[in-house]
């Protein structure tokens, strides 16, 4: 709370949190001796004196967060404040499986700390594009990730940084970075959101739902697992899950460049079908709206069951505004009108950095929780 701005003094601590002035005191005291908070310049007078604000100190150390793609990684560096202070994208092959991939991952976040002085390493956060038991910190059954099938990812990440770490499913952390910016623009003011939900659509497709702030994940961390919902345009095409029909099937990157390719389009992958839809191609704009729509009326099931405040758009297919335009009036024609009523249907505030914000804040969280 104090990280996003939420609660910036201890009346706003007790008050928010229903407790006791004594027990926050007490919590405070602890963090201040930590090192991990400080209490400088004052606030807005609610009646007394001016009360002191609390601040995260962002000489306490660094979080590490790196959210993998299957060609990329984006990483970053950020303050205890969940803020990112450095961030860079490298080059990936996810399917090269786990220890080639962690091994280059490591080095580059190990360089991104030497840039800056080698701070403390307070925890390290990952999010991968498959299921993940957060219980144990690993990839559960991935349909597209050959060798990282119960890999311990934990494990390896805090015996390589000596710090605690966190991997998390990629959608999931999309929606809480999301969330967390949306969060951090709100504070001052009443107006919070308080249920998203985070379509990401790139490489592959999912959701993350995100309440009061934190990701609901359901039973088996399945939630929000749309790329593996049957759709009539996909029929009887087979998928890596091992069924047939699925989302992914048409609407991830190798769904939409093989169909760009039958219609003569020259495309290797999903970055090239978004160069040409960004430079007018009629095939590839085509292509990425009937994406958009087959996306926005499988959606429309999860946002009439969970009628989210906000819905927001990420991923590489976030930047496509034909796709972007598909999906929301798809959404609007297939929901229950009151599910839409209110609802604020938006491309991403955080964009390529929602990731690594989100499983940033994942860390901080635990961290924070070891060290007081």
């Amino acid at each position: 709370m104090i990280a996003t701005g939420s609660a910036t003094n201890r009346a706003d601590l007790a008050r928010t949190l229903g407790l006791p002035p004594s027990t926050i005191t007490g919590k405070i005291t602890q963090l201040l001796r930590a090192g991990l908070v400080e209490e400088r310049g004052s606030g807005d007078p609610t009646g007394g004196r001016r009360p002191r604000v609390l601040h995260l100190r962002d000489d306490a150390g660094v979080m590490l967060a790196a959210d993998l793609g299957r060609s990329h990684a984006r990483l970053a560096l950020l303050s205890m404040s969940g803020t990112i202070v450095d961030a860079r994208t490298i080059p990936i092959d996810i399917g090269a499986g786990p220890d080639g991939v962690l091994a280059l991952v490591a080095e580059a976040l190990r360089a991104l700390v030497a840039a800056h002085g080698d701070p403390v390493v307070r925890g390290v956060g990952m999010c991968l594009p498959g299921p993940v038991d957060t219980a144990r910190g690993m990839v559960e059954s991935p349909a597209s990730m050959p060798g990282w099938h119960r890999f311990d990812v934990v494990g390896w990440l805090e015996e390589e940084f000596d710090a605690v770490a966190v991997v998390d499913n990629d959608a999931n952390m999309m929606g809480l970075g999301e969330h967390a910016t949306l969060d951090r623009r709100a504070a001052g003011s009443r107006v919070r959101v308080g249920s998203l939900l985070f379509l990401k659509a790139g490489a592959s497709v999912g959701c993350g739902i995100v309440i009061n702030g934190h990701v609901y994940r359901g039973a088996t961390a399945l939630a929000g697992d749309i790329a593996h919902v049957r759709v009539a345009a996909a029929a009887q095409m087979p998928c890596n899950c091992g069924n047939t029909g699925c989302l992914e099937t048409i609407v991830g990157a190798n769904g939409i460049v093989a169909g760009l390719r039958s219609s003569g389009a020259p495309v290797r992958d999903l970055p090239e079908v978004v160069r040409l839809a960004h430079d007018g191609d009629p095939r590839a704009t085509t292509r990425l709206r009937q994406a958009g729509r087959t996306v926005g009326d499988t959606l429309a099931a999860v946002v009439n069951f969970f009628n989210p405040e906000v819905v927001v758009i990420g991923g590489m297919l976030s930047t496509v505004e034909p796709f972007v335009a598909a999906v929301r009036s798809q959404l609007y024609e297939s929901c229950h009108p009151l599910a839409t009523t209110a609802i604020r249907i938006q491309q991403s505030e955080a964009g390529v950095d929602a990731g690594v914000l989100g499983i940033g804040q994942l860390c901080l969280r635990k961290a924070l929780a070891r060290l007081y």
